[in-house]
This record gives C-alpha cells, sequence and structure tokens, in this order.
C-alpha cells in the first residue's frame, strides 16, 4: 500500500512528454497539445530526436540531455523503449510517470517495474489513456476533452470510458478534482489512488469504474479507509453470470464473482451504482448527507411521500417497491393531526395526497407535521404546477422548515420552466431536488444502502466471535483422516460429525452397508420415522438421483426404500460405487424454513459465507446473500436481512418467529471455523431448519484441501486481532492494553477534551483541542493491515475509559513504522507511556517491521528521556530545527 511519490503525479512542477511531435493523429502531439492548451504553469520539456523545438519549446533527443530532472514523465513511445527510459528518468531523479504505450509484453513490464523500483519512481498504465488535474490545470493525456475543475475524483480501468464521462461531464458542468485512467495497473493501482484521495482536500467524492483488482486485500483496506473520509462510489462491470465457472457445491454456484464484489463493496461502506450516469446521481446526494452522523440512521429506510396529485405519489410507490425503500404506515397520532387542517378527502395514508388545490398553508401544515414524526423517515416532496398558487411561493414558504432539516427531505418539482425558481431556491439551500419522482426516489435509496453500509464498516469484529468455541480437535482429526485417505469430499455422516464438532446442531445419523438388515437395525436403534440416504463418493447432490427417502414409518417401508434406491441409483449412475445408506432421524417440524448456510473460497476476496432460502429448489429460487467474514453478531443478522426469507423468519399469520438468534449463530460459528481451520474449501448446510424452537441441520456436504486454500488469514478484511488484547497491573490499577476499535470514538472524544493543550502540541504539534469528526474517525476506526494502534483502558463497560494511546503506521514495504503517544496529562510520569512503547515494539518485531521512527518537539524533554531508555537513536539535525528524529532498529 503506498502513496509515495503520488504527488508528482498530480501536483508537478514539470512535465517531459517522451514522444512529443507535431503530426497529427498521434498520442504523442495530442499529449503535447493538452498540456500546452490546458495552461500548465509549470516547465514543459520534451524528449524526440526528430525534431529540435516544438512550439517554441527547445525538444532534446534523449532523457539524459535534460536540462533538469522533470517530476512527471509522460510516454508515447514504442513497447521496447520504455523499460531503458523509466531507467534513464529514475536515474535524473524523475518521481512520475504515465506510460501511455500499449503492447508491453510480460518480460517489457517487469523490466520497466524493476527500473522504477530502484528509484521509488511511480507508474500509472501502461495502456492508459493517462490522467487530469483540471486544479493544477494538468492535462496528461489524449483525451479530446478537457475537464473543468470541480470535487469529484474519477478512476477508470477503461480510457475509452474515461473519455465518455469527460464528454458527458462537460455538457452537464460537472468537475473534477481528478481524473485517472488505470490501464494495465502494472504499478498504481486502485488501493493506491483511493489512499492518496482520501487525504486530497480537493476531493469530495471518488467515482471508480472497475473490471477487475489484482490486490484483494490491499483494495479492500485502502478503499475502507477512504469510506471513512469520504463518499466511494463504484461501477463495477460484469453482473452477468457468463463464463461462471461451474462448482461443486450449491453455495459455489451461487456465490459467484459479482455477489462476491458486491458483498466486498458492502463490507467496505462504499455503494455500489449500475451505470455512470448513476455516478452523478449518488455523488450529488451523498455529499449532502454525507457529513456527520444520519439522524435517525436506524430509519434510513423509511420513505414517507408528499404529493399535490396522486399520480406523482402512485410513480413514486412504484418505484420504491423495487428499492430496499419501505413505506411506512403514518401513526394515528399523527392522522389525527394531519385531520384537522387537511379536506376530508385527503388520502389518510402514505403516500400523503394534499390535493391538488392546496394553499400554501397546507403544505407548510403537512411538512411540519411529518418532521415532527421521527417514524416517518426520509420526506420525499414532490409538486405538479397549478394555477392555484405559484411553486415558487411554494418553496419560500416551505424553505425555513426544510431548511432546518435538510438532511431529512428531497424534493422533486415536476415540470419544466414553470418549476426553474422553486428547483433553484430549494438546491440554493442545500435540499436535493430532481427532475422525476423516480429519480428522487433512485436518490433515496442510494442513501438508505449507503448508510447500511457504512454501518457495516463500523464493525471490526474478532475471528473468533462464536459462543462457543469449535473443538479443533475433532475438526483436525475429522479433516486429517479425509486428506490421508487421498479424498476431498466428506461423507455426509464425516460433514456431519464436523457440524457437530463446530457446534452446529445436526440429526442423528448412523451409517449403514448397502444391505436391508443394516438399515433396519440402524432404524429400530434410533426410533421411527427415519430418513434412508444413498451413501456414495461419487453423488454429492443425492435427491437428483432419487437417494432421499423421507417419512419411512415401519420397517416394511424401510427394506423396500432400500431395494427401489438401489435399483433407481444403478439405473441413472451405473458408474457409482455405493459404499451404504445412511440412517437418521426424520425431523418433522412443519413450521419450519428451509435455509441454506454456507461458505466457498473465493479465487479474489478469499472465504466468503453465504445464507438464503435453501432446499431442493435453492439455485431456481436464487434468493441468497453473500458477506465476507470474520462475522459478528450485527454483521450476521445484516447478512439475513438482505434476503427475503428474512420476512418469513420474521414470522406470519399463525407461524411464529423463527429463532433469529440461533440462526446468526451458526452464521457466526461457521465464521469462526473458516478462521480456525483453513483446509476448509466449501461448506454447504442445506437444509438448515428454523423455526421458533431453534435450527437443525439435515444434511450437510464439506470439500477440504491440503492447500489449505482459506483460514483467516486470506480474509478480506483482516479481523480484529484478539489475541494482542492483555491484562496488566499498573501500580495498584488493572488494565487492558489492546487494539484500538470503531466502538472507542466516544472514549477517544472524552480522552482528548482532557488532555492539556501544552500535551496536544507537545505532541501533534499543534494546539487545538477540538477534533473532527472525521479525523476522529480515522483515528479509531483503523486497518490493522496496515497500522498498529493500542490503547490502555481503565474500567469496564459504560465505565471503561481511555488512559493513554500509542500508534504506528507502517509503510507499504514493512520497512519503517512511524509511531506516535499520548499519555492522559494527569498521568504522565508514571510509566504508562513506556508500557504502552514496549507492546507496540514487541508487535512491530512481530510483523518483521525494520525500525521504528519519530519525530520529537526538541522542547519535549519527557519523551526525548523515553525515547533514549528505549533504545531510540538521535539523527542528525540542523541546529534550527524546530523538531528531532528519532529512530529505533527492531530487527
Amino acid at each position: 500500500m503506498s502513496i509515495r511519490n503520488l504527488d508528482a503525479l498530480f501536483e508537478p512542477a514539470s512535465v517531459v512528454v517522451i514522444g512529443a511531435s507535431a503530426r497529427p493523429a498521434r498520442v504523442g502531439s495530442t499529449v503535447w497539445r493538452n498540456l500546452r492548451h490546458g495552461g500548465f504553469p509549470g516547465k514543459l520539456m520534451a524528449v524526440n530526436p526528430n525534431y529540435t523545438e516544438l512550439d517554441g519549446i527547445p525538444v532534446v533527443p534523449r532523457v539524459q540531455d535534460l536540462p533538469e530532472a522533470p517530476e512527471l514523465a509522460v510516454i508515447c513511445t514504442p513497447p521496447a523503449t520504455v523499460p531503458g527510459l523509466i531507467a534513464d528518468l529514475g536515474a535524473l531523479g524523475t518521481r512520475g510517470a504515465v506510460v501511455m504505450t500499449a503492447g508491453l509484453t510480460r518480460e517489457q513490464k517487469q523490466a520497466m517495474l524493476d527500473a522504477a523500483r530502484v528509484h521509488l519512481l511511480r507508474i500509472v498504465g501502461p495502456n492508459c489513456l493517462g490522467l487530469l488535474a483540471p486544479h493544477a490545470k494538468l492535462n496528461a493525456s489524449f483525451s479530446h476533452v478537457q475537464a473543468s475543475a470541480g470535487s469529484l475524483a474519477f478512476i477508470s480501468q477503461s480510457g475509452a470510458l474515461a473519455t465518455a464521462m469527460l464528454d458527458w461531464a462537460s455538457g452537464r458542468g460537472v468537475g473534477f478534482s481528478q481524473v485517472v485512467s488505470l490501464g494495465e495497473r502494472a504499478d498504481v493501482d486502485f488501493g493506491d489512488l483511493l489512499d492518496w484521495l482520501a487525504n486530497d482536500a480537493r476531493t469530495r467524492a471518488i467515482l471508480l469504474y472497475i473490471e477487475s483488482i489484482d490486490a484483494p486485500r490491499k483494495f479492500m483496506s485502502a478503499a475502507r479507509a477512504a469510506a471513512r473520509n469520504k463518499p466511494v462510489l463504484v461501477v463495477k462491470a460484469g453482473r452477468s453470470a457468463h463464463g461462471a465457472q461451474a462448482a461443486a457445491s450449491h453455495t459455489g454456484a451461487l456465490a459467484g464473482a459479482d455477489i462476491v464484489f458486491d458483498a466486498a463493496i458492502r463490507r467496505a461502506g462504499m455503494l455500489r451504482v449500475d451505470t455512470l450516469q448513476d455516478l452523478f446521481v449518488a455523488a450529488e446526494t451523498l455529499a449532502h448527507y454525507h457529513e456527520g452522523p444520519a439522524e435517525g440512521a436506524g430509519l434510513a429506510r423509511n420513505l414517507t411521500l408528499v404529493t399535490n396529485g396522486g399520480g406523482a405519489g402512485v410513480m413514486a410507490a412504484d418505484a420504491a417497491a423495487n428499492t430496499v425503500l419501505e413505506l411506512p404506515e403514518l401513526p394515528a397520532a399523527t392522522v389525527e393531526a394531519m385531520d384537522a387542517f387537511l379536506p376530508a378527502n385527503w388520502s389518510r395514508a402514505n403516500p400523503v395526497d394534499i390535493i391538488g388545490d392546496a394553499p400554501v398553508e397546507r403544505y407548510v401544515q403537512t411538512l411540519q407535521a411529518l418532521l415532527a414524526t421521527p417514524e416517518t423517515g426520509t420526506l420525499l416532496f414532490m409538486h405538479a404546477p397549478t394555477a392555484i398558487v405559484p411553486s415558487a411561493e411554494i418553496a419560500r414558504a416551505l424553505l425555513p422548515l426544510a431548511g432546518a432539516q435538510s438532511r431529512r427531505v428531497v424534493a422533486s418539482w415536476l415540470g419544466g420552466p414553470g418549476l426553474a425558481q422553486a428547483r433553484e431556491l430549494f438546491q440554493s439551500a442545500g435540499i436535493p431536488s430532481y427532475d422525476t419522482p423516480e429519480q428522487a426516489v433512485q436518490a433515496c435509496a442510494m442513501l438508505a444502502v449507503y448508510r447500511q453500509n457504512q454501518e457495516l464498516l463500523l464493525e471490526a469484529p474478532p475471528a473468533h466471535t462464536a459462543a462457543a468455541a469449535p473443538d479443533l480437535a475433532k475438526v483436525d482429526a475429522i479433516i486429517s483422516a479425509v486428506l490421508a485417505e487421498g479424498r476431498e469430499m466428506l461423507t455426509e455422516p464425516e460433514a456431519k460429525a464436523l457440524m457437530r464438532a463446530a457446534g452446529i446442531p445436526v440429526t442423528i445419523t448412523e451409517v449403514v452397508g448397502p444391505g436391508e438388515d443394516e438399515a433396519v437395525r440402524a432404524a429400530s436403534e434410533i426410533g421411527y420415522p427415519v430418513v434412508l440416504k444413498i451413501l456414495s463418493p461419487e453423488i454429492s447432490h443425492k435427491s437428483d438421483v432419487g437417494g432421499v427417502v423421507l417419512n419411512i414409518e415401519s420397517e416394511d417401508e424401510l427394506r423396500h426404500a432400500v431395494q427401489a434406491m438401489l435399483a433407481r441409483v444403478k439405473r441413472l449412475r451405473p458408474d457409482a460405487h455405493i459404499t451404504g445408506f445412511t440412517v437418521q432421524t426424520m425431523v418433522r417440524r412443519p413450521q419450519a424454513l428451509e435455509l441454506i448456510i454456507g461458505s466457498h473460497v473465493d479465487p479474489l476476496f478469499g472465504p466468503v459465507i453465504l445464507f438464503g432460502h435453501g432446499g431442493t429448489a435453492v439455485e431456481v429460487v436464487a434468493d441468497r446473500a453473500v458477506a465476507l467474514p470474520p462475522l459478528n453478531e450485527p454483521l450476521a443478522r445484516a447478512l439475513i436481512q438482505r434476503t427475503r426469507i428474512a420476512r418469513l423468519l420474521a414470522g406470519w399469520r399463525d407461524v411464529p418467529p423463527a429463532d433469529q438468534a440461533a440462526v446468526v449463530q451458526v452464521l457466526t460459528t461457521l465464521s469462526q471455523l473458516l478462521a480456525d481451520e483453513p483446509r476448509i474449501a466449501e461448506i454447504d448446510i442445506n437444509p438448515l431448519l428454523a423455526d421458533a424452537q431453534g435450527v437443525i441441520a439435515l444434511d450437510a456436504r464439506v470439500r477440504v484441501s491440503a492447500s489449505a486454500p482459506g483460514g483467516a488469514a486470506r480474509f478480506a478484511v483482516r479481523p480484529y486481532p484478539s489475541e494482542q488484547v492483555e491484562t496488566v497491573q499498573w501500580h495498584d490499577r488493572t488494565l487492558v492494553l489492546r487494539p484500538i476499535r470503531p466502538g472507542d470514538e466516544a472514549r477517544h472524544l472524552a480522552f482528548l477534551e482532557r488532555l492539556d493543550p501544552i500535551d496536544i502540541r507537545m505532541r501533534v504539534f499543534y494546539s487545538r483541542r477540538s477534533i473532527e469528526r472525521s479525523e476522529l474517525a480515522r483515528l479509531t476506526q483503523i486497518d490493522y493491515e496496515r497500522e498498529l494502534s493500542y490503547i490502555a483502558t481503565a474500567g469496564q463497560g459504560e465505565h471503561e475509559e481511555t488512559l493513554a494511546v500509542v500508534r504506528a503506521s507502517i509503510d507499504p514495504d514493512n520497512v519503517d513504522a512511524e509511531f506516535g503517544i499520548v499519555v492522559r496529562s494527569d498521568l504522565k510520569g508514571a510509566g504508562l507511556g513506556e508500557l504502552l512503547m514496549h507492546k507496540l515494539i514487541r508487535h512491530l518485531r512481530e510483523r518483521g517491521t525494520q525500525r521504528l521512527v519519530g519525530r520529537v518537539l526538541r522542547e519535549n524533554a519527557r519523551m526525548l528521556e523515553l525515547a533514549k531508555d528505549l533504545g531510540f537513536e538521535l539523527l542528525p539535525a540542523r541546529a534550527d530545527d524546530d523538531t528531532l528524529s528519532i529512530a529505533l532498529a527492531l530487527q
């Protein structure tokens, strides 16, 4: 993960175009013209052995002949020249390059990267359109249009779509902070740019067009960090199922690449949209609602429609039906209050139709009543023009109300020029306004999904979240025995034994040979009624060949079932070797729902967990959702809620609600099993019966692999490092030293507010006591892949308080980690800082980090003394420097 030298790409003081030309319709000439005509204020240089000057600017034949090292180079020359040019530029001191050249071989690309790595020279491309930084008047691309300056960053894997986006935006007055075409992403990729743009003050929202990613954990780490600071919106190509690989399990077939990518976007707190146009709609909506916590975030799905015409309300309601939005019933008290001022024939329901003859007062009173009712959620106000009252007059009357609660109001002014003034009044007041009800509903739906995804982003579960730990010794024995036999697929009895060892309830099952008598004996021990299933290593989906018979009530029925099943399987699968049968309890729970819970190792994102509607028609019903582990209870419940069967689990008519806590426990247990046992490749628990009594697995399929494709190390989201939590005695107090987590935000704010101004200046080099929420989120919602942050706390539950914090940001090469430490002002000098520093140093050594570095104010004698005691070396500094650099060799 690196943003090293990316400033050279977006804010260069000088640019050289290698291959600059005056010949028309050439990449080199187009780039040169764009830089010249775009008004780039820095120094422009050119390299081309066939020219001596271009537009009055000298041209040199070789990179070595340049009068100075350019900060940015744009390369438009044949593939074979690129590695050598990168080497020459790096030796000269250039720190960034855009390689537009297409057609580099794998060997040429590697040679290019090897040449760049020595000098930490960053490369965009090859085979890319280039980049544009409108605020810097930099157009280092061969785009046919210039980009206007704005606050949206657009990163595209496709150069063609980048130009299409620029063309589309130019006609609509949309401006950009940065536009980058990544091309083949040999060096700079989505992760690097997300990191850089997250801290770019000019960027309000980040828009991504993605076809594929190469480093999923790096991408997720950067995306989660960026999404904490500003909206990140994604168009991901490839929703189609064409080309999906056949899988050995239901879970593998259902958890295709696109649904997994969708789960990753959700978990990272980003928002996925379907089209490039949707990117702008979402960006405009989220930029308005992103800052600060959303009021009534728990009611994010609720939408109340207000209209002066029934047609608009019907259209909006229809549009909402295809989204996550819900139209809540109006509370009786609200209806009664509105009866007092609305006509007798008003709708008395949601949508709220206040009738077309409404005067201004009716609009104001309606909005007043609905905004006073939190359950109404977001209000979509729709107005069609009438001759009764001018629309602008209505807008002015509503502005004091709507403006005061602008985070709950969205408008749709239906019409053209006659509504322009009203629309402008609302937009000027920061109230989003849309041309049609459908657009407004779509924007509200995007906002609801985005808020849900942001809530998922706050969760930082450890790998171990299940109520009871699995019996790992039994799990290991079962898997080792299967692999020792040269198999990967567990038999049904083995799979059920594995589930039982993990802590998942399963039916009583006996394994018998292929004869009738053994089956009868097992049934007598278990007790009728029973289920008979075929047992064969070649038959995975038993019901496909008639290999399952239910509700066997007697010995005669069982003998007949054995004979018929053997004949049927022999006819349908003559290649199958039948080792016998399983006889199991017939579970009769008539009100139970059939669920599927499973796991699959995605080639990119590692282990994923699937939940949905189970049974034999599972692929046909296709009611499922996927999540990335680790899961805790909130994440498991969010996974369940993304399916249609979630509504049935809540109960209906005379069917009581299912025990959702038991379903959640199975999901968290599976998550923990996947973390602990890397040899698990696929799991299907189908069906898992769920009703008011709890859950029980009737069948399970498990595939394992000696290559160990899973485990917590392959999780795309690094689990909360709970193994690093420790309890220590400090003087007469018991302290907990642990990694920081998102839930510490309020405690961390209280901790910072108790610091003396002098301590803030000593540690953070400024004296401001207040802190922005986005900065507070950045301090507490860290990525454990790239940062260490330990706090010392005392007390428990709501009485827990933060006493000190130490953190270190680790560079992408794991060479240097830069640290900072703050101890509460009233606890200084008692050894607490040293305690935390020893913990930090220990864990950095375990990670293999080479050096711990820091900057200390020259006047901070206490910290300099602690650093000396810990073995830090004072690095050379000028006598007039206010800060000193210190370093500790760790290895």
